[in-house]
């Protein structure tokens, strides 16, 4: 008997906010390109947006004509996209590009799509919207970071993971409790793993301290404002048709940028909120990596280790 194929090879590139993966990753592209064809697939819950570009440190056009590259600019920004939307779309893309006989990188920080990727989606209860209208009025009355403290004491697995801020997670965990009584984190640990269709290589950029990861996030924030990054996010605010409890201004820095642009806030202000911000967003980034002990962690990006992990994948 003819012995079973194996699965087909997937890495992964990922990292906190601001640690460099997409550098890291064409880098890789290049020492990989005298072996075999890379294409990189987005892991980033923002890049999917058209019109979100300098906020999200987007790869230039010019990169994207060099390097293929999946998942950008496949939503208007007054669409949802779910980890479930990612899903389908990354699994679509993986196999496009396997057929191509390219090598799928994956590259971003937004492990909840890696993690339903690898592990699946738990089979979820419908939405309510007698329930949604509830959460609602809890948070106008009583504000956000109270919904939050309440699914603390419900799911603090789920609440340690989800920030104050980010409503729509904040909302569906809450809902999903009150509707059954059992945590969200429970319901998401049920998840089918079911047969596993690839071989994965997953690799994790590591800073090597917090003080230099901050203020690598604050001198990024500051190139980001430099390219007009008020600019990018006034003109979405001008569309009319968005607003803050949208999914994708919901953002890191365009959450905090958005009441500047209504005259509410000074742009210093603003962009203090958006560094401290996106500072909690890598630690809890940071926090996921730390309890995957399947990880890989790197602390060294110069050319000699980058040339020795691309002989390692190329021998995977």
């Amino acid at each position: 008997m003819a012995a079973a194929a194996a699965a087909p090879l997937l890495v992964v590139l990922t990292g906190p906010t601001g640690s460099g993966k997409s550098q890291c990753a064409l880098q890789l592209v290049q020492l990989l390109a005298v072996r075999l064809p890379v294409e990189i697939v987005s892991v980033d819950s923002a890049q999917v947006y058209r019109g979100m570009d300098i906020g999200t440190a987007k790869p230039e056009r010019a990169i994207r004509a060099r390097v293929p590259h999946h998942l950008l600019d496949i939503r208007d920004p007054s669409q949802s996209y779910s980890a479930g939307d990612f899903v389908r779309d990354a699994r679509a893309a993986i196999a496009g590009i396997h057929a191509r006989g390219a090598l799928p990188l994956l590259v971003g920080g937004t492990m909840l799509y890696l993690h339903a990727l690898r592990h699946g989606l738990a089979p979820l209860p419908d939405a309510s919207p007698g329930i949604r209208q509830q959460i609602d009025a809890l948070a106008a009355a009583q504000g956000w970071a109270a919904v939050h403290a309440q699914l603390a004491r419900v799911d603090a697995e789920a609440a340690a993971r989800i920030a104050p801020q980010d409503t729509q997670r904040l909302q569906r965990a809450l809902e999903v409790y009150r509707l059954t009584g059992v945590p969200i984190s429970q319901w998401q640990a049920r998840a089918p793993l079911g047969r596993e269709p690839y071989r994965w290589l997953r690799y994790a950029l590591w800073p090597s301290s917090r003080e230099r990861l901050r203020q690598r996030l604050q001198e990024r924030f500051d190139a980001m404002l430099r390219a007009g990054l008020v600019a990018e996010v006034r003109a979405l605010y001008e569309r009319g048709d968005l607003t803050p409890r949208h999914a994708s201004m919901r953002a890191v820095g365009y959450r905090q940028l958005w009441p500047h642009c209504a005259g509410e806030v000074s742009i210093e202000s603003a962009a203090a909120a958006a560094v401290v911000a996106t500072a909690q967003l890598a630690k809890r980034q940071l926090t996921w990596m730390r309890r995957d002990r399947e990880l890989t962690l790197l602390g060294d990006t110069s050319i000699a280790a980058l040339e020795a992990l691309a002989a390692q994948i190329s021998a995977s």
